[in-house]
């Protein structure tokens, strides 16, 4: 059976990562792995523009990553822009002057194709179960919800109100005010009707997160524990009073404070305040005793396809 490697690139609105991997039939082994925190759509994605600085970093990120895939000696490069690119009135002009200074053909994935890849992320994780789940996954930009099973997806859909476009319109004070939680719980009351409704309709029995904020509330939650995650192991479990109480610290504390929070890291310090608000106002609609947090999500899932050879749709 013949190995052969690809790159992946996942531009998100605030975290570009690279996942350098061999494929292996249906498997993939991880050669190497790096999440830089670009922060594209800072300063600029409310008014559906990428910033001069924001693109600045961009490049020089996607430098460095081009530089690293070339030492591999790997010519399968797919990369993928999310949120911040596709609405952008110059992120057309981004993606071409990308291809034409260092020869990556960037894929500006509609938010459709994105619950798709994170779904199938998900199911390669091992989250999921005969049961019917609602799925998420908390970008910058985008946030993304699916529900369905192992086997088929009912429904899916994806909503530009991602961490960087609530940090911008609603935390104003830190810590977070009460006021300023209210008005984004009553922001998201109105935006997301088409997900309350597919909640009534599937009745999901439970609820799983991907990635990005997940992976910082269970890594807050084993430190709590005075745990450590297990090395290769791509399933958490954070059992719903933990989250209470991780949340109520978040909303609570001021940045520097919660810089200090046992298993934070410095990129989701910011975010994490109105993504932790979001997750809370999920679950008065699904009210599980425990999230199940997944650590693949769209990077995994793009990987997927290419080990199954699927369309992206």
């Amino acid at each position: 059976m013949s190995i052969r490697k690809a790159a992946v690139i996942d531009m998100g609105t605030n975290t570009f990562h690279l996942l350098l991997v061999e494929l292996n039939g249906v498997c993939f082994k991880t050669i190497y792995k790096e999440k830089i925190p670009v922060k594209l759509g800072q300063g600029g994605i409310n008014q559906n523009l990428l910033a001069a600085d924001a693109q600045k970093r961009a490049f020089h990120t996607l430098k460095h990553f081009k530089n690293l895939i070339d030492g591999e000696k790997i010519d399968q490069i797919f990369a993928f822009a999310t949120s911040a690119v596709r609405n952008a009135e110059n992120g057309s002009a981004f993606v071409q002057e990308v291809k034409d200074t260092l020869g990556i053909e960037i894929n500006v994935i509609s938010g459709i194709e994105e619950a798709q890849l994170i779904y199938e992320g998900i199911k390669l994780s091992g989250s999921l179960n005969g049961h019917i789940n609602l799925m998420m996954d908390i970008g910058g930009g985008s946030v993304e919800f699916i529900i369905g099973t192992y086997e088929e997806v009912f429904w899916k859909e994806s909503f530009e109100i991602g961490g960087q476009r609530l940090l911008d319109l609603f935390h104003y004070h830190d810590p977070i005010l009460p006021e300023e939680v209210a008005k984004l719980e009553e922001y998201l009351e109105g935006k997301l009707t088409s997900l309350i409704e597919a909640i009534e309709k599937y009745k999901p029995s439970g609820l799983i997160g991907a990635s990005g904020t997940f992976d910082t509330l269970t890594d807050i939650y084993y430190e709590s524990m005075l745990q450590c995650k297990l090395t290769g192991q791509h399933v958490f479990e954070l059992p719903r009073e933990d989250f209470e109480k991780i949340h109520e610290m978040l909303v609570t504390k001021n940045r520097e404070e919660r810089l200090v929070i046992p298993g934070m890291i410095a990129m989701r310090v910011d975010m994490i305040v109105v993504a932790s608000s979001l997750i809370e106002f999920i679950l008065r609609y699904v009210p599980v005793d425990c999230i199940c947090c997944s650590h693949y999500a769209l990077k995994e899932g793009a990987i997927s396809t290419l080990l199954e050879k699927k369309e992206i749709a």
